[in-house]
């Protein structure tokens, strides 16, 4: 009796030894014939693959528990289903639909692994992988395609994203979900992303404190990186770009690889322009950039974890266009080369990004270091100021065990930072300091009714500041050691709600809360052109936001709407004041008032049936931000409408893929400036582009032609900060865009 015992408890044993989660199934179309190359990829293992010619696919060692899975294909609907495994193999055969229109996608910076319709956050996609995107040197002006989305441009190499009205210290920049710290408070400083090596962005409109702590009051846009290479695969592509208004070049080389459990990618650019041409044909001296840049990562996965490692190198030359300059340059001429008056900006990212499957729990430990150099110079051997900015950033979540319905998460975050200035340095803008961050939260979704799902969630922060004296009491740039601390509690409750699988209703109320920063409370000094000044006695900011949302799709038709209204009580920004140095330099303060945000977006996308190869999409953003005492606030943008028709055609000669289109953006006067600004008069912008895949012998390759400002309009954006030296935003713009794909099994 023992022995039999023993035999079958073996036997269990090696049945549970040997089961795996396994997906297995075909895709097919309305017709049900089989759909090759469509990608099949789970977000929480970091994997996919694609379907073979019989449409059929297979994924093994999957976690146990709730998985996320997307099935894509150009011309057919985004397949996403959520599926619940337990060591036994599924069947997943799928009838993709065909259409024109893009469909919602998979959202991973929302907290939840979710769709954005199921999201009571509005989160926006930019697909960076569409052949049909304006091909810009400014990285920046891409985004700006999202309704809701502008730019602070001071020339095409710096540029910063504002989002309903909210910028620089009030919006987090995430690299693949890693908070991004490179000097980002000013205006007068760059992105420090490129767009290569880059699948998605993503942006939160709207308070996220909830989810990443503070400098999220505004949003966050988090830049998604690509996906591992399918499985069994080595694929890379080589991008050329060229630009005649700044006569700039940029080339970019990716490879990567992907074995059932080992993947690794690595990707290198450059980039150079000279100083662009202004609306008219003339030059705006000092203009010119350069940067070059190197992605790296490598992962394993198995159906218990899943371990990956980014590492991320840039550095930036910039000019900057200030009065100090303009002169040299004029008489030297146009150039590439950084003279007088420049910024260098390097970055080094490394993050590690874990999750382990331990049965019916995910446990993620994420954790990150960067180091920020920002040097500025007044000559070659010329340096006035050196600092390093070293950052460590680490989090734990715990998603607890769910059902298809609900979504439970705790969770903690922390970070310590250091500023350093080296070499002593003629300006001390900033002191030596050391920051440091904890939070704890948690997040809480359910579903109601099969329609309703609800989310929900609070957060806590502690968070302390501490800096070293700057000077002598005697001099007029002493600045006291300072020690600082603050706590905040933030959240979030809201709730979509689908009528029919075509309506969708959503509304979110959010908290948020931004601490002071560095530049904000301890300023003392000379920042380009200007002399700024900091507080130290500052606030936090508050922030209290209401969203309500309406989607309505169908097979050739999006409508779209969102309004917003967002009071802030202890508003922070900078502003120059009557006081001048004893040099003739403004001085800018940094100073606090209540003030209130609000607007809406709007817009639709048409695709006529009867004119299959026809498209027409067009948006229209508002936003209004007034002080207390009626003042408006800086930085606002003007009322926006950006339309473009767009022709397809999947097979023309030799042709795929082509399409030919005309763009329009329109900006309305900006009537309400702040007290430090002027009105500025609207204008409007005409881009056209065409491109086109390719096939020369077995080489494929995809080509784009822009023609941007193709009138070569001479205009002020109110939000460019070149206003100030009396100079325009870019003319025209012919851009070649050329992107060599290859790949082997």
């Amino acid at each position: 009796m023992k022995k039999l015992i023993f035999f079958f408890l073996l036997i269990f044993l090696y049945q549970i030894s040997n089961s795996q989660n396994e997906i297995k199934g075909k895709i097919t179309n309305s017709k049900n014939e089989p759909l090759a190359f469509a990608t099949i990829y789970v977000f929480q293992q970091n994997k996919g693959t694609v379907s073979d010619e019989k449409g059929e696919f297979q994924l093994n060692n999957l976690p146990k528990g709730k998985i996320n899975i997307q099935i894509s294909l150009i011309g057919y609907e985004n397949y996403i289903e959520t599926i619940l495994l337990d060591n036994t193999p599924k069947e997943l055969n799928i009838n993709l639909k065909e259409t024109v229109i893009e469909t919602e996608e998979i959202v991973v910076s929302g907290g939840y692994n979710s769709t954005q319709h199921e999201n009571a956050v509005k989160i926006d996609i930019l697909k960076l992988t569409n052949n049909s995107n304006t091909v810009s040197p400014n990285f920046v002006e891409i985004l700006t395609k999202i309704p809701g989305v502008d730019m602070i441009s001071k020339g095409s190499g710096v540029s910063k994203p504002v989002i309903r009205g909210l910028s620089m210290n009030d919006i987090l920049i995430l690299n693949n979900g890693v908070r991004f710290e490179n000097y980002q408070y000013s205006d007068h400083h760059p992105l420090g992303i490129d767009e290569f090596g880059i699948e998605t962005v993503e942006v939160i409109k709207g308070p996220a404190s909830l989810l990443f702590g503070s400098d999220a009051i505004g949003g966050a846009i988090d830049f998604i990186k690509e996906k591992p290479a399918s499985i069994g695969k080595i694929s890379g592509d080589y991008n050329l770009q060229l630009f005649s208004n700044s006569l700039g070049i940029t080339n970019n080389l990716g490879i990567k690889g992907s074995t059932g459990k080992f993947h690794a990618g690595l990707r290198i650019g450059n980039k150079s322009n000279s100083d662009y041409l202004q609306g008219g044909g003339t030059f705006v001296p000092n203009t010119r950039f350069s940067g070059n840049s190197l992605k790296f990562n490598t992962g394993f996965n198995n159906k218990k974890m899943s371990l990956n490692l980014f590492y991320d190198f840039s550095d930036y030359k910039i000019g900057l266009a200030e009065e100090d300059a303009i002169d040299f340059v004029n008489s030297q001429g146009r150039g590439r080369i950084q003279e007088v008056y420049y910024m260098i900006l390097n970055n080094n990212l490394i993050s590690i990004q874990n999750k382990f499957f331990i049965n019916k729990f995910k446990l993620e430990i994420n954790s990150a270091y960067q180091k920020s150099d920002l040097i500025h110079a007044e000559g070659i051997d010329e340096i006035s100021i050196d600092m390093s900015l070293q950052t460590i950033t680490y989090e734990t979540r715990l998603y607890l065990p769910s059902s298809l319905k609900s979504e439970y998460i705790i969770g903690f975050q922390g970070m310590n930072q250091f500023n350093t200035n080296n070499n002593n340095r003629e300006v001390i803008l900033l002191p030596n300091a050391n920051i440091n961050n904890y939070s704890v939260f948690s997040l809480l979704q359910q579903t109601f009714f099969e329609k309703l799902k609800v989310q929900t969630g609070l957060r806590y922060d502690f968070k302390t500041i501490f800096t070293e004296s700057v000077n002598l009491p005697s001099e007029t740039t002493f600045r006291p050691e300072l020690n600082r601390d603050y706590n905040s509690f933030s959240g979030s409750f809201g709730a979509t709600y689908n009528v029919t699988e075509k309506i969708l209703f959503r509304f979110n109320f959010a908290s948020a809360y931004r601490t002071p920063n560095l530049p904000e409370l301890t300023s003392n000094g000379l920042h380009e052109t200007r002399y700024e000044l900091g507080n130290s006695n500052l606030a936090p900011e508050k922030s209290y936001e209401t969203d309500f949302s309406f989607h309505y799709h169908s097979a050739n038709l999006t409508l779209d709407f969102a309004g917003f209204y967002n009071i802030l009580n202890d508003f922070i920004y900078i502003s120059p004041s009557l006081d001048t140095t004893f040099e003739g330099y403004k001085i800018y303060k940094y100073l606090q008032s209540d003030a209130k945000l609000f607007g809406f977006e709007t817009g639709f996308h048409i695709h006529p049936k009867e004119f299959e190869w026809l498209h027409f999409e067009t948006t229209f953003s508002n936003v209004t931000g007034k002080k207390l005492n009626g003042d408006f606030l800086p930085y606002i943008p003007a009322n926006k409408i950006n339309s473009e028709l767009r022709v397809e055609k999947n097979n023309l000669g030799f042709l795929n893929n082509a399409y030919f289109k005309i763009h329009l953006l329109k900006a309305f006067n900006q009537n309400n400036p702040a007290p430090e600004e002027e009105i500025t008069e609207g204008y409007s912008i005409f881009d056209i582009g065409i491109g086109a895949n390719i096939k020369i012998s077995n080489q494929k390759l995809s080509f784009a032609i822009n023609a941007n400002n193709i009138f070569d309009k001479k205009y002020i954006d109110n939000l460019s900060t070149l206003r100030e030296v009396g100079y325009y935003n870019p003319g025209r713009n012919i851009a070649l865009s050329i992107k060599i794909p290859f790949g082997i099994k």
